[in-house]
């Protein structure tokens, strides 16, 4: 009977050692690589969809855009319908927008970082459109293309003036 008197629970547990340590941060650090690879899966599978949504309702469009500018969601003129769809997360989150003229109504697009910025400003442009997104443009040359030919533009004139010193 005096051994059950003796008896702790801390007589039971046994020192943390380096190796512990280190294999339970290793467990933990496996774990959360694992969550955050499914995760990653679930949503590219949630993405493919949305761009096949996207896809199947894209339609050509001839518009002239008026302005451009990134800014939260709450800040642009959209209609209260689009405003209460959007999730709460979003509406926190900087956006890019174009403001353009479709036919005789003015809207207010969304698009991506490289759309926004190869789109150009007080321009008519042949534009991809899906509802109020703007998927991408034709007709008139990318920012790399641009920037590609600015730079081809400085290298030749480098050249013309190395020449007509000579």
């Amino acid at each position: 009977m005096d051994l059950f008197y003796n008896f702790s629970p801390v007589m039971l547990a046994r020192e943390w050692t380096v190796l512990d340590g280190m294999l339970l941060a290793g467990i933990i650090i496996v774990l959360i690589v694992c969550a955050l690879y499914f995760l990653n899966r679930a949503a590219y599978k949630k993405m493919d969809e949305q761009q096949a949504l996207i896809d199947s309702t894209k339609m050509s469009a001839t518009i002239y855009v008026i302005d451009k500018k990134r800014d939260k969601i709450t800040n642009i003129n959209l209609p209260k319908a689009a405003q209460d769809q959007i999730p709460a997360y979003a509406k926190l989150m900087k956006m890019y927008f174009v403001k353009a003229k479709i036919g005789p109504q003015i809207v207010t697009l969304m698009c991506d970082k490289n759309v926004f910025n190869a789109v150009p400003l007080k321009k008519n442009i042949k534009a991809q459109i899906s509802g109020m997104y703007l998927v991408d443009f034709v007709g008139l040359k990318s920012a790399e293309q641009m920037k590609q030919e600015k730079k081809e533009k400085k290298k030749n004139a480098k050249e013309k003036a190395k020449s007509e010193k000579k």
